[in-house]
């Protein structure tokens, strides 16, 4: 009202003053593309719709699932009467020692020498986040990371405002709907000495597409040759193949192999801590010495990020690590979620290919791995699912697997045969 008066008076109009604001100059940023269709399918009243957009998983009803080990494990903390202090700059120690024995194994040099340095950390994008940040401040040997060609959308701006140069090495082939493995080994080889190389653990988003474990000896020979600096993203540990040991392959044989790595974890998808953010970033180090060193550092990078982490989530997860029936009814059910995924993927892959006999070949849909699927779809195509058939994913044409089921999958099948064949 002041203001509208002083304008008044002064003979300067209301639109005047708001191109005076301190934020007219600020741009409209771009939607978010996830979430884009997440609105878009909500705005949707047809009963047949879909939403294969959102990377969470659903049960076979389309439903939020929380696992049963995981309200065994509040109703644990529950009867504990636990307080609600302020956590240390790292964590939960409890859970971050169980973190690392679940990514490591019992068996890991560097483990069990004390050498591996961990914090607890804001899910699997603050590990990252933690990376990126203490690489950029420590690393002495190069300030530009590589990342697979796709990636998850959100690691490229990560890393880039941790103080990192993105660059990008070759992934996936469009024309296989597979792994470029030689194009992977070529961009590794090329890439110069000591840079830092993103490698997605298991369950590569957005393309379901991983290296075999002898493609991973490989890619490991590749990157000692060229010294470089292996940080692992292990966002899916159980949930790609339904056994956390497997999931955990690749970083278990680089430790074995004598690469310092670093490595962010992430309990969203294989406990459904979606909202808990519940993660851990850690490096291994050379002895007890190095490690509490990097322990020091890593405070420092943490203290002014956000102080210290969440406490709910790290509790949960931890009372789920450290107790063996429990820990056996997580596995069971990481396993159960994982199994109905491949299940969605079988019986994706049989009705495109032997009931409607779909043109193409389909054969990617069961040989990926994990959440997603890059389907091999157009963005005209994508974008005519949504527009016509009520069906929602990303412009890529990745879909989360995770979004079928028994309800859906055969409306989505005969979506996906009517757009390729033209008939949508």
């Amino acid at each position: 009202m002041l203001s509208t008066t002083f304008a008044r008076r002064a003979g300067v109009s209301t639109s005047a003053l708001r191109t005076l604001s301190t934020w007219s100059a600020v741009p409209a940023g771009p939607p978010d593309a996830i979430l884009g269709i997440t609105e878009a399918f909500k705005a949707d009243k047809d009963p047949r719709k879909i939403n294969l957009g959102v990377g969470a998983y659903r049960d076979e009803n389309g439903k939020p699932f929380v696992l049963n080990s995981v309200k065994k494990a509040e109703e644990i903390l529950t009867a504990s009467k636990p307080d609600k202090e302020y956590l240390p700059i790292t964590g939960l120690s409890d859970f971050t020692k169980r973190a690392a024995l679940l990514a490591y194994g019992s068996e890991s040099v560097p483990l069990n020498q004390g050498a591996v340095s961990i914090t607890q950390s804001i899910s699997g994008t603050g590990a990252l986040r933690i990376g990126g940040a203490f690489l950029a401040r420590h690393y002495p040997y190069s300030k530009t990371i590589y990342l697979p060609v796709p990636s998850w959308g959100n690691h490229t701006p990560i890393f880039r405002d941790s103080g990192l140069e993105v660059k990008g090495y070759r992934y996936f082939d469009k024309s296989t709907v597979g792994l470029d493995f030689e194009g992977l080994k070529a961009d590794l080889q090329a890439a110069p000495e000591q840079s830092i190389v993103l490698l997605h653990a298991c369950a590569h988003n957005p393309t379901g597409v991983d290296p075999t474990p002898e493609q991973w000896a490989q890619i490991s020979e590749v990157i000692k040759e060229r010294k470089l600096f292996p940080f692992f993203d292990m966002a899916y540990q159980g949930f790609a193949s339904g056994s956390t040991s497997r999931d955990a392959f690749a970083v278990r044989h680089f430790v074995e192999q004598g690469h310092q790595i670093a490595l962010a974890q992430s309990f969203a998808k294989n406990m459904g801590l979606y909202g808990e953010r519940v993660g851990a970033f850690s490096l291994t180090t050379s002895d007890p010495a190095e490690k509490a060193r990097v322990d020091s550092q890593l405070k420092i990078v943490i203290r002014p990020m956000y102080s210290n982490p969440p406490l709910h989530g790290a509790r949960i997860a931890s009372t789920i690590l450290g107790d063996q029936t429990l820990y056996s009814q997580w596995e069971g059910e990481v396993k159960g979620m994982a199994d109905r995924i491949i299940s969605m993927r079988e019986k994706l892959y049989g009705m495109l290919t032997h009931d409607l006999k779909t043109p193409g070949e389909w054969g990617h849909i069961k040989s990926q791995i994990g959440m997603f699927s890059f389907t091999g779809l157009t963005t005209p195509q994508a974008k005519a699912l949504a527009e016509k058939a009520h069906v929602y994913m990303t412009h890529d044409g990745r879909i989360s697997m995770a979004g079928l089921n028994g309800g859906n999958i055969e409306y989505f099948a005969q979506s996906v045969d009517a757009v390729v064949k033209g008939n949508l």
